[in-house]
C-alpha cells in the first residue's frame, strides 16, 4: 500500500516569541485516522498536546478537533483550542478584511467559540505570527469540593500559612477540573518542592486531575496579576488554558477579582518558557460565567509525517 502523508504545523501558544510559551503540534486534515493513530502520533510529538482536525461541519460551522496528550485523549485544554482556533483563523482563503471575527471549535467537552482581534491590517495572513489575539469563552465554572490548606501544604512542602485561609483550596472546572490553590508568596511558589507522585496519590478519589498553582499580586496602578505553575505527567506545563479558565473563575468567585477585570496570568518562568494568558469572568448575583481567556500564537515549523 501506498504511504499515507500527514501535514502538520507546530506553534507555540500563549505567547508573541518563537521558542516561548507552550508548544502545539496540529495536524490540520486527521481525515483516515483512528483513535490508535492519533494517540500514537501524540507520543511520536511528545508534546503536552497534539490535535487532530477534521472537515468542518456544514450545518453547525464548527470545526470538530480532538485533543490528546502523550498519554490520552483530553476533552478539553486550552492551549490546544487557542492554538488550533489561531492556526485555523491565519489559514482562511478569504482576504483577512473579510474573516469572520469568530471560529468554533466542536471538542468532546462541547462547543467553545474563540474571537480574534488582529493587531494589523496584514497579522496572521497564512500563518500565526503573534499579531492576532484569540479570545475563547469556556464552559461556565463548576464549583467542587474544598480541601485542608494544612493538608494540600503538607504534600506540596510548603508551611500552611503560605496558602491564606480566606482563599479555599478548591476544585474548580470549566471542562477540565482542577484543584486550584491559592499561595501568598511568589517565592514559595517559585521553590515548590513537589512530588507528582503524592499529588496524584491524593488527587485520584476527586474529581480534579492536576494541581494548580496561583500566585495573585496587585501590582502598580492597581493592576491584578498572577504568577502561576502546574505540573503533571512527571513534568511542568508552560501554559495550562484550561486551568487559567478554572482560575479567572476562582478569582472572582472569591473576591480577588473584580467582575470582568482581566488578569494577566504568567506561567512557564521556572522552565524558561515564559507563557503570559490574559482572563477574565463576569460575576452577577448568583454565579460565575462569561470565562474567557486569550492569548498569542506563533508558528514555528511545519511538516510531514508518512504512515
Amino acid at each position: 500500500m501506498p504511504d499515507r502523508t500527514y501535514e502538520f504545523v507546530q506553534l507555540d501558544v500563549f505567547t508573541q516569541t518563537p521558542l516561548t510559551g507552550n508548544a502545539l503540534a496540529v495536524f490540520t486534515d486527521a481525515r483516515g485516522l483512528n483513535d490508535d493513530k492519533m494517540q500514537a502520533l501524540a507520543r511520536e510529538m511528545n508534546l503536552s498536546e497534539t490535535t487532530f482536525i477534521f472537515p468542518r461541519d456544514p450545518a453547525t460551522e464548527a470545526h470538530k478537533v480532538r485533543i490528546f496528550t502523550v498519554a490520552e485523549e483530553l476533552p478539553f485544554a486550552g492551549h490546544p483550542t487557542l492554538g488550533t482556533a489561531l492556526h485555523l483563523y491565519a489559514s482562511g482563503f478569504s482576504p483577512v478584511s473579510e474573516r469572520s471575527t469568530e471560529i468554533t471549535l466542536d471538542l468532546k467537552a462541547g462547543k467553545i467559540p474563540v474571537r480574534f482581534t488582529a493587531n494589523s491590517e496584514n497579522a496572521g495572513r497564512n500563518r500565526a505570527d503573534g499579531q492576532v489575539f484569540g479570545e475563547m469563552r469556556q464552559r461556565d465554572p463548576e464549583f467542587g469540593v474544598t480541601f485542608s490548606r494544612e493538608e494540600v501544604a503538607r504534600i506540596i512542602g510548603i508551611a500552611a500559612d503560605e496558602i491564606p485561609p480566606e482563599w479555599p483550596v478548591q476544585i474548580v472546572s470549566t471542562g477540565l477540573p482542577f484543584a486550584i490553590v491559592g499561595i501568598r508568596n511568589q517565592e514559595a511558589l517559585m521553590n515548590l518542592n513537589f512530588s507528582h507522585a503524592q499529588a496524584a496519590e491524593f488527587l485520584k478519589n476527586t474529581k480534579a486531575k492536576f494541581f494548580y498553582f496561583l500566585c495573585p499580586q496587585r501590582r502598580e496602578k492597581n493592576r491584578l496579576e498572577a504568577r502561576a505553575r502546574m505540573f503533571f505527567y512527571g513534568g511542568e506545563d508552560p501554559a495550562t488554558g484550561s486551568a487559567a479558565g478554572c482560575a479567572a473563575s476562582w478569582l472572582v468567585q472569591h473576591g480577588i477579582a473584580n467582575s470582568d477585570e482581566q488578569v494577566l496570568i504568567r506561567q512557564g518562568v521556572e522552565i524558561r518558557r515564559p507563557s503570559e494568558m490574559y482572563v477574565r469572568a463576569t460575576r452577577d448575583s448568583v454565579r460565575v460565567t462569561n470565562v474567557r481567556v486569550g492569548g498569542y500564537a506563533v508558528e514555528v515549523l511545519r511538516g510531514t509525517v508518512r504512515l
